[in-house]
């Protein structure tokens, strides 16, 4: 699979900001977010988009996982919890939800993390081909009018780089409580060169339920569990 053509500016829709932060998510950002912020994906940082070891940014050899669009934080500071031997990098251009996983950092003590807080597919431009492990897309903005379905995730934009950055056999979860969100997954994401696995209404063992989810679930929505392996 050829690398994609890394532009310097391209279409982003979701919120980059929402109510007025906390003192204390203020020194988060401050003082914690330089320090786990990998270095060579920004565009000011690497404008020739050269390849960026994933690697590197953690001690020790270590299996790399990737978290897109990590909301709060819950679920990426419960895996990098319970799985301390590998490195889970995460993506969210959500300065309140970097703030907030920032504190939960902070809280649970974990140091096998990475924090891009920007666009996932910055990333995918100077990840190396096959270099994550595992993926997550958990409750992805559902963008429900049908005009804007192309702005999800589960298009080709999106799922063709990340395929190009995960290695052969890696897994992929997908978590929506959107039925047209499953549609379009089911649809999109085989056409990327995954298989599906599994399709379940109930979560995966190692689950941890984030707020977004406990909002579907008192609202009436409930949540699909969606497992990709990468052919």
């Amino acid at each position: 699979m050829s690398d994609p053509k890394p532009t310097e500016w391209r279409n982003f829709y979701g919120r980059r900001h929402g109510k007025t932060l906390r003192d204390s998510q203020r020194e988060y950002l401050d003082h914690d977010l330089a320090a786990l912020a990998p270095e060579g994906v920004s565009f000011a940082e690497n404008p020739e988009r050269a390849p960026v070891d994933p690697a590197a940014f953690f001690e020790g050899d270590r299996e790399i996982w990737l978290e897109i669009g990590f909301g709060g934080g819950e679920h990426m500071v419960h895996m990098a919890s319970r799985y301390p031997e590998i490195g889970l990098i995460g993506c969210e251009p959500f300065v309140n939800g970097v703030a907030m996983l920032l504190g939960k950092i902070r809280q649970a003590g974990v140091t096998n993390l990475a924090v891009y807080p920007g666009d996932a597919r910055d990333l995918f431009d100077v990840l190396p081909e096959a270099s994550i492990s595992k993926a997550f897309l958990n409750y992805p903005d559902p963008w429900p009018k049908k005009r804007h379905h192309k702005r999800r995730f589960v298009t080709q934009g999106h799922l063709g780089p990340l395929a190009r950055v995960l290695r052969p056999g890696a897994e992929f979860r997908v978590a929506t409580d959107i039925p047209d969100y499953v549609r379009q997954t089911l649809e999109e994401v085989p056409r990327a060169g995954f298989v599906l696995e599994q399709e379940s209404g109930e979560p995966w063992a190692d689950w941890f339920s984030t707020r977004y989810e406990q909002k579907a679930i008192r609202e009436g929505r409930p949540p699909h569990y969606l497992t990709f392996r990468r052919a």
